[in-house]
């Protein structure tokens, strides 16, 4: 059980710490009519281009809410542990994970984010992580916030610092359609941040996020998230496999904070859930720094 709740602090900062990259961002497929008239306004070659990202957005689930269980796993060097868990999501509101005792089903705790912040339950130990996105220092020193988070559960492109990816931001994104094998690479750079998703070439899925961030010491820090086993809601399509990976560098030295798996075995659509959580009163309040400084020293 003691793994179990190292288990869920370290995903927790783990969680926190893949999206440092990012910006706010969620997509919204561009009106037919804005799409039409910029056809008439850009060469046919970047036209394509356009269109191809389009059909990227136009991936986007329209449900609102998708939830199901999961297999949730943590690998940090020769250390793995997996717990049972289920993952809720509410478009633009809310993302919780649970995680829960083997076998038992009692749950031992959960993450969940949402635009104000972060909440962390530990239900074994009766505490809790409350923060909002600029209580924690290098989350406000890269602007993280909710709607990062969201764009990469969601397995969206992201345009940092905007609400939403708008048809006047198309032109931003570079696509490479000379690219051999199965996949176009689309790249955004914003200041020191390269994003990269690499997309399907017949369906427009993405299979890889990649988002690279060097400042002007040359630190480097290097989020990739992966999407696989794709499976139906209506119309779209939606990873019931997700797994990421964070790396720093900083001089010579370079360290892998953990890998995280999240597996559903199913998808759903249910609407019928609490979107926001309570904090009993007899929980005690810890301070998030502490674990997000813990976890980014510990080897």
């Amino acid at each position: 059980m003691k793994h179990i709740i190292n288990f869920l602090y370290l995903s927790f900062g783990l969680l926190f710490i893949t999206s440092c990259a990012s910006k706010k961002s969620m997509t919204k497929e561009p009106a037919k009519g804005e799409i039409s008239k910029q056809s008439t306004q850009i060469p046919a070659e970047e036209m394509s281009k356009h269109l191809f990202v389009k059909k990227v957005i136009d991936n986007g689930v329209y449900a609102p809410n998708i939830v199901g269980k999961i297999s949730f796993q943590l690998t940090r060097g020769s250390q793995r542990i997996s717990a049972p868990g289920s993952l809720k999501m509410r478009k633009d509101k809310v993302i919780r994970l649970q995680l829960f005792i083997p076998f038992l089903g009692s749950e031992v705790g959960r993450i969940e984010f949402t635009p104000d912040g972060v909440l962390v339950i530990d239900r074994i130990h009766k505490e809790y992580v409350k923060a909002t996105y600029d209580d924690v220092a290098f989350l406000r020193n890269n602007g993280l916030n909710f709607y990062s988070l969201q764009a990469l559960f969601w397995n969206q492109l992201m345009i940092p610092g905007e609400k939403q990816v708008k048809a006047s931001d198309l032109e931003n994104f570079r696509v490479n359609l000379t690219q051999a094998g199965d996949f176009y690479p689309i790249t955004l750079v914003k200041g020191a941040m390269t994003y990269l998703w690499n997309a399907n070439k017949n369906n427009g899925r993405i299979a890889t996020a990649v988002i690279n961030y060097v400042n002007s010491q040359q630190e480097k820090s290097v989020l990739t998230w992966n999407y696989q086993n794709f499976k139906s809601i209506g119309l779209q399509y939606f990873p019931s496999t997700q797994s990421f990976t964070f790396t720093t560098r900083q001089g010579a030295k370079t360290r892998q904070h953990g890998e995280v798996t999240i597996a559903m075995d199913d998808i759903k659509t249910d609407a019928d859930w609490e979107e926001r959580s309570t904090v009993s009163n007899r929980y005690q309040r810890v301070d998030a720094e502490d674990i997000i400084g813990k976890l980014l020293n510990s080897k």
